[in-house]
């Protein structure tokens, strides 16, 4: 009965698969089992002291009051800086707008940009919110299928071939979840060819690009003449160990981020002063810490690609950047669910079907490697003794 009074479009929403496979290990939990988990991204680094003392002297100084909606001036400026330096390009504050995480940056942009009937071209696989987010604005998606021939890259090829008088948007994710590839300049630069061309937009999701880890980072805002056409998204939780600050930002043209800011009137008012202050002191105070980090995942997404490979039915690609491997389980000749399932109760290990982050995902498990090597080293041995009884 209770349902009559729910809107017809939140049937459009989906939702985070690795979320739910947390709520059934937590069942299992509850019952007494030791898990190994390797279904959230969820960096296992607690946030570097000097973040969490700044955002400690905010609360002090009495910085707990509403702030500007695009976010403080201070911060802006920092990350106008921050961007302008990494891209090589010019990019004024007033461009900037700061909200809760980077998944209100990615719903709003979209929500802002995408009419009913519009056509956005979308990794597959592919995070899986922004397929949700298409479909619940009256948009609709169209996978574009990442091969594991080409190590999951977004190809030019794929993209040119699915675009139609209908398109609006190209989403890009680099490093990307969940396969964890990262695209070459090549490839950006002929997919910004295409949005130049074809006159489209591209939403640009770079909230692992300090996770690389073989080459350098690419975005398509530092091609020529896309900057009026594109809407980067990053943010703090991956970077800086930040997930549970929940503080984010996009960059695009001012036409569009006066569309973001009215959004964020409606829906947040403004992201906390305090923890403003804290993303202010990530970005202007010593970057050791995120070196650190990424080294450590280094060690971590070898040792998880080695032990893979060695497991009978298993093959693992090398990924380029994040902290996700995406094996392939075809030669088990079972389904991505199956195995998922069959891992989660018979081996006490958490994963994520392929097949949760879209069509083309089938055949694929991911994992997550934000935790530690004696826990990779655990969950792997669980697993070639789970798989020898599927």
């Amino acid at each position: 009965m209770a349902e009559r009074f729910t809107a017809d479009r939140m049937s459009l929403l989906g939702t985070e698969m690795a979320f739910e496979v947390l709520a059934m290990a937590k069942g299992l939990e509850a019952k007494g089992a030791k898990l190994v988990h390797f279904e959230l991204g969820e960096p296992d680094f607690d946030t570097p002291q000097h973040i969490k003392d700044a955002c400690v002297e905010a609360l002090r100084k009495g910085y707990t009051h509403y702030t500007p909606v695009p976010g403080i001036p201070e911060l802006r400026s920092a990350i106008a800086d921050w961007e302008s330096g990494e891209l090589g390009v010019d990019i004024d504050p007033a461009e900037v707008v700061v909200m809760p995480g980077a998944k209100p940056c990615l719903f709003s942009a979209i929500l802002a940009t995408v009419n009913p009937g519009d056509e956005v071209l979308i990794p597959n696989p592919g995070f899986p919110i922004y397929e949700s987010v298409v479909r619940f604005v009256g948009g609709k998606p169209v996978p574009v299928p990442l091969r594991e021939e080409n190590d999951f890259r977004l190809s030019p090829q794929d993209v040119e071939e699915r675009v139609t008088p209908r398109t609006k948007m190209v989403v890009l994710n680099s490093p990307h979840n969940p396969c964890g590839s990262a695209l070459s300049k090549s490839d950006v630069e002929g997919i910004a060819d295409i949005a130049r061309r074809r006159d489209l937009l591209i939403l640009s999701d770079e909230v692992y690009r300090k996770l690389i880890y073989e080459g350098s980072h690419h975005s398509p805002l530092s091609e020529p003449d896309m900057k009026d056409r594109t809407i980067l998204v990053n943010g703090f939780s991956k970077t800086y160990a930040m997930t549970g600050w929940r503080i984010g930002y996009s960059v695009a043209n001012k036409a569009i981020t006066e569309h973001l800011v009215k959004l964020q009137v409606n829906i947040a008012s403004c992201v906390a002063a305090f923890t403003q202050h804290a993303a202010l002191a990530a970005l202007q105070g010593p970057q050791d810490c995120v070196a650190q980090m990424a080294g450590e995942y280094d060690r971590r997404r070898r040792a998880i690609v080695e032990g893979l490979n060695k497991i009978p039915g298993l093959s693992c690609r090398t990924p380029g950047g994040a902290f996700y491997v995406f094996p392939s389980i075809k030669k088990l000749g079972r389904g991505s669910r199956e195995v998922m399932e069959h891992l989660l109760y018979k081996g006490h290990v958490t994963t994520v079907h392929g097949p949760a982050f879209g069509e083309y995902g089938e055949g694929y498990i991911r994992l997550s490697y934000a935790t530690s090597i004696k826990n990779i080293e655990e969950g792997l041995r669980r697993i070639k003794e789970a798989l020898q009884k599927l």
